[in-house]
């Protein structure tokens, strides 16, 4: 295995000493193959994991300069939990008469997965998450962030409210994130705020809730956040942040265009604040700056999937 982020000697050991499998990072590869380290020439099976993250993390070019290296006759091999069209459109340039192969529906959910949304005012939100946090039901929390400067941001918060978190992301070096996935994995640490790309390396079974404080662009993005948690026929929770601006704004396009929306009404968006029912128990908490009255004035902030808001 070779990769960046850690020093170059024990892999170009490794690669002198001959090898039947690699398995590599683009960035890595390409500095040992400019090295004269690599060669491929007889490689028959050449497999691209993560492919739509490969594209989003804008490792296009290096793709294409690995594959560059690679013999013309081989098999090749894609895997991808979700396969937007600029994922289709390389697998279709690079690949002759290929197979698709699901094995599952696109955008299905977990069964087991309870499923709430929060609407809160941008300025609430990270009031809101460390009222959740307050239930001590939420053991070992995933926490997903729209942006790198974002997740620091909310584990830094975290920290200074004295709950244990650690942020992983793709400016993380690679002993940090593995740091931080030990401690998580221990409980050392309660809560791991990741991106997207960054949480695709996570194999933890036991993650009891995941929190989108940001939500996701696109369906496929939330199905693979929330199958983070229930997993191994466990039950888990999933909360999603929803910031009023953009629930009123959903709320327009469905107005606008009801034909594209069937039967699809939503939970009522009124008022605003950080007041919230915490995940999988009926009740409402106020999180720090608001007052009773206000809470009871405002409606219902969360409402959970099949069943009608706690009150």
């Amino acid at each position: 295995m070779i990769f960046g982020g850690v020093g170059m000697e024990p892999q170009k050991q490794a690669l002198r000493s001959g090898l039947d499998v690699l398995v590599a990072t683009p960035g890595r590869l390409l500095d040992l193959a400019g090295q004269g380290l690599l060669h491929l020439p007889h490689l028959e099976v050449f497999v691209l994991d993560e492919a739509d993250r490969m594209l989003d993390m804008g490792f296009i070019h290096d793709v294409r300069r690995v594959i560059r290296l690679l013999p013309d006759r081989r098999q090749t091999l894609f895997f991808s939990a979700t396969m937007p069209p600029e994922a289709q459109a390389l697998a279709d340039q690079l690949l002759k008469d290929p197979v698709r192969v699901a094995v599952a529906p696109v955008s299905s959910t977990a069964e087991k997965v309870e499923q709430e949304v929060a609407y809160v005012d941008k300025a609430d939100k990270r009031a809101l998450l460390i009222e959740l946090l307050r239930d001590v039901g939420m053991r070992r929390v995933l926490v997903f962030s729209r942006t790198k400067h974002g997740a620091n941001k909310i584990a830094d918060h975290l920290e200074k409210s004295d709950v244990g978190a650690a942020a992983i992301h793709g400016n993380k070096s690679q002993s940090a994130r593995e740091r931080a996935l030990a401690d998580f994995k221990a409980g050392k640490i309660r809560v791991l705020v990741a991106t997207d790309i960054a949480a695709r390396g996570i194999d933890i079974d036991v993650i009891t809730h995941v929190v989108n404080f940001d939500l996701p662009e696109v369906a496929e993005q939330y199905v693979h956040r929330i199958g983070r948690t229930a997993r191994a026929g466990a039950s888990g929770y999933a909360v999603s942040f929803c910031e009023a601006d953009r629930a009123r704004a959903a709320g327009r396009d469905r107005a606008a265009h009801p034909h594209q929306h069937p039967g699809d009404r939503g939970p009522p968006v009124r008022g605003s604040g950080a007041a919230a029912a915490a995940p999988g128990r009926a009740g409402r908490d106020v999180a720090p700056g608001a007052d009773a009255g206000a809470a009871r004035r405002a409606a219902p902030v969360v409402a959970a999937a099949g069943r009608a808001p706690a009150r």
